[in-house]
């Protein structure tokens, strides 16, 4: 339970990692989709997601050595993550 704690630690300490892992729970995007969704800077996204995807909290969707349109996936543990940020109301 501690480990999620941390994960949830991590997320909630930015606003563009929390904002990036909630629009992901409706479904796969690109970076360019969760920008324009989120109305956040593309640059903030891709951090966000580097990040996340360094957690094990987002995973890509594509090839590795794809450029453009990269899609990007929520996985358990990020779904575990986002979940109980919401359900304790820290969002």
């Amino acid at each position: 339970m501690t480990d999620e704690w941390d994960e949830v630690s991590y997320v909630i300490s930015s606003r563009y990692r929390v904002a990036t892992l909630g629009r992901l729970q409706t479904g796969p995007a690109t970076p360019s989709l969760i920008a324009t969704d989120t109305d956040l800077s593309i640059a903030h996204v891709s951090r966000a997601l580097q990040e996340l995807q360094e957690e094990g909290l987002v995973t890509l969707l594509v090839s590795e050595d794809r450029r453009k349109g990269r899609v990007y996936g929520i996985t358990d543990q990020g779904q575990t993550v986002i979940g109980t940020i919401e359900a304790e109301g820290m969002v």
